[in-house]
């Protein structure tokens, strides 16, 4: 195998990252000798003071250990850590939401420096392009004073519109300017398309775990969920769909097919498109959120919902609040055929959106920095995601399981069944880590023993050793 140095990545991590893949796949197992400097240079064609390089990084990462005079050995402590299965439903049936508290307390965690950020989903400012967009958001407001203080129109700034068309291309969904509506970040994308969609009392199918600002959204509406399960390797199954729209009059379908938040699951294309097509004859409305599409780890970008829409009856969210910038609010909805029915509610929440951070974020996608910053990002992701799974599988007590994503930035961690997620997630919160219970991703008791993990913090010895510690309050 020959290891190329990509841009902006350096060739001892794509060593290492090929080393650990091997020791987590358990091709390589606990006690195993590797391969010299020497050989490992000569199989994978690198220079040996890079294979010298990565064996220390996987060294520092608690993976391998040095053996005077003997060479370097996978340890004796690493195992090899399982996959959660989906959990199933033992009859479908609708739920009121009552974790709203549980997920306030959860939330609190949202911009709390003084915790470690393993609970807030959010790439590492460095990580992010903050030094470019605070150049840009100058000169955009220097050059244009008067539109930046004025209003925009409650469609949006028709320049971020035209290129977030023009990358739609890239997921097939091929929408024009005038088919976006421009939010504050997905979740106002989410309301609006709910207020579309629905009144008090209406039922809405969701995948369970989902993310729990949907379940807070969905009980603040006064709406009532039917559950069916996702799949860690495989996602949402449409036999689940055509089941639940059989059985129920549901009015709208809230699911995120591409590396769902928390158990980072993604629905293969093959399954979107039956999933549309299902929904499309029973003339249900089917909200998407895509915001993690874009961190996918394999060679193409997954397709959405919407490129299967044929009848305007997808509603596609997103930001760019898990790519560039979180605190500029930037969102977007694609409504479909109910675009006059969401430019009334819009209007009617907000008016528009804030004029400097369109402006800012649409020059910055027009100067072409956007793919090369997503390349960095997608590669320290799964970077960082590789190393806390190593991590887990070396501190976290027997009997854990955690997913392995392939793009997006969680892991969904099974503990023990004894184990007590809520319970965990305030000791931890003592010890100043942030993390987030599994209680709040149902509006059933299915996953009281889980916990979801953000990896967007960039890999250090504090994110380590919380990691390490936080294993070692499960263990206790």
């Amino acid at each position: 195998m020959n290891i190329q140095r990509g841009e902006g990545e350096y060739r001892y991590k794509k060593v290492e990252q090929e080393i650990s893949k091997h020791i987590e796949a358990g091709d390589i197992v606990p006690g195993d000798k590797l391969p010299s400097l020497r050989q490992m240079s000569t199989n994978l064609k690198v220079s040996i003071s890079t294979v010298s390089h990565a064996y220390e990084e996987l060294e520092k990462r608690g993976l391998i250990e040095s053996r005077p005079r003997s060479g370097y050995y996978v340890r004796s402590e690493f195992r090899k850590i399982p996959t959660p299965l989906a959990k199933i439903a033992q009859k479908l049936e609708p739920h009121t939401v009552t974790k709203n508290k549980l997920i306030q307390t959860a939330l609190e965690t949202v911009g709390n420096k003084n915790l470690l950020p393993l609970g807030v989903v959010c790439p590492s400012s460095e990580l992010l392009p903050t030094k470019q967009l605070a150049k840009i958001m100058s000169a955009v407001i220097r050059e244009n004073p008067e539109i930046s203080v004025n209003y925009e129109s409650i469609a949006g700034n028709l320049q971020l519109r035209r290129q977030i068309a023009f990358r739609s291309v890239d997921c097939g969904s091929n929408v024009t300017a005038d088919d976006l509506i421009i939010t504050t970040g997905a979740m106002e994308a989410l309301y609006i398309s709910l207020r579309t969609l629905t009144r008090p009392g209406d039922l809405v199918l969701i995948q369970a775990p989902t993310y729990y600002c949907f379940l807070q959204l969905v009980e603040n509406l006064g709406l009532r969920a039917i559950e069916i399960p996702s799949c860690p390797e495989n996602g949402i199954n449409p036999e689940s769909i055509s089941s639940a729209a059989t059985t129920f009059d549901i009015k709208a379908c809230i699911l995120a097919p591409s590396f769902n938040n928390p158990d980072g699951s993604l629905t293969s294309d093959d399954r979107k498109k039956e999933i549309v097509k299902i929904l499309a004859e029973k003339n249900i409305p089917l909200v998407e959120d895509d915001v993690y599409g874009d961190l996918f780890f394999g060679e193409t970008r997954p397709r959405t919902f919407k490129s299967y829409d044929l009848d305007g009856g997808v509603l596609l969210c997103s930001s760019f609040s898990k790519t560039i910038a979180p605190g500029y609010r930037v969102g977007w909805l694609s409504p479909g055929r109910f675009k006059d029915k969401a430019m009334e509610v819009k209007a009617t929440t907000n008016v528009s959106c804030a004029s400097p951070t369109q402006m800012a974020i649409a020059r910055y996608l027009h100067e072409a920095h956007f793919d090369r910053h997503l390349k960095r990002l997608r590669s320290a992701m799964k970077d960082q995601m590789g190393k806390m799974r190593a991590e887990i599988a070396m501190s976290f007590p027997d009997g854990t399981k955690i997913t392995d994503p392939k793009g997006g930035s969680v892991l969904w961690v099974e503990l023990p069944s004894k184990i007590d997620g809520v319970e965990l997630f305030f000791k931890a919160r003592e010890e100043k880590i942030g993390i987030v219970p599994g209680a709040v991703f149902s509006t059933r008791d299915a996953f009281s023993n889980y916990i979801r993990l953000s990896c967007g913090a960039l890999w250090s010895d504090e994110i380590q050793k919380g990691v390490r510690r936080l294993g070692e309050l499960a263990t206790e």
